[in-house]
């Protein structure tokens, strides 16, 4: 597995206050990765960094297998060159139908008015038939996305995320609001996902963690405070002092 992208050294402030410490973190492609610490531990402002949001004070982001570096990127040249980020509350186009937003989200390398005739062409109509199998929402396509539970308005957005075929993903508290068949439906979808793609979830639920199994980074003011499976970084004194108090 070849690394897709490396943090090093990585710190930034905020009026004074270190949100990033000297943070270094590495992810292969694929992967799955979940990121836990308690709030305030530099989760948002870790996605931030990778995704241009925010530049942090030293250090180095290194992405693929050129090696280049992303703080010399805007954040629609990262966006283009991969990454993709999916934040906690669901942002799709509430009035148009699943279809339609897996159309708008196609990757398309022509330009931005072809995106909306994309779907019309048999190719664009197979991907976005593909992608609905494999966020389970194929019987849904014709459906207005408003009316759509929270649930899948969250696995709607992941099919967005992967139409635009990142090569990592970035997504924020997927587990939050859900039901548990929900739930389960998400970390298969993840898993899965993660066969092809580095994927990063940030997440408080620990059950849903557990689900996830995988490799889990533990941030804790701003640094990596612990690395392993979730058994192992659990059993970690520094990390029991850290979320369960002292």
């Amino acid at each position: 597995m070849s690394t897709l992208l490396e943090m090093s050294g990585v710190s930034v402030s905020f009026d004074g206050f270190k949100a990033i410490n000297n943070l270094s973190f590495r992810i292969g492609e694929p992967e799955l990765r979940a990121i836990i610490g308690p709030n305030g531990a530099g989760k948002t402002t870790f996605m931030d960094i990778i995704t241009g949001k925010t530049r942090p004070d030293e250090g180095r982001v290194l992405w693929g297998e050129k090696s280049v570096s992303l703080l010399k990127m805007s954040e629609s040249q990262i966006a283009r060159a991969g990454v993709g980020r999916k934040f906690q509350k669901p942002t799709v186009f509430e009035a148009q139908t699943v279809r339609e937003n897996l159309a708008m989200a196609l990757k398309n390398k022509r330009g931005p008015f072809d995106v909306l005739f994309h779907s019309k062409t048999r190719a664009g109509a197979e991907r976005i038939e593909a992608i609905a199998a494999e966020i389970g929402l194929s019987d849904q396509l014709g459906r207005i996305s408003g009316e759509l539970s929270h649930g899948q308005k969250q696995w709607l957005e992941i099919g967005m995320l992967l139409a635009q075929d990142p090569r990592l993903l970035l997504v924020d508290e997927p587990a939050a609001g859900m039901t548990p068949a929900e739930r389960e439906h998400t970390t298969d979808l993840l898993r899965r996902a993660a066969t092809k793609h580095a994927v990063v979830v940030v997440e408080h639920d620990m059950e849903f963690v557990r689900r996830l199994d995988c490799k889990v980074t533990v941030l804790c003011e701003g640094s990596v405070l612990a690395e392993g499976s979730l058994d192992h970084v659990t059993a970690n004194q520094d990390v029991i002092d850290v979320y369960l108090g002292r």
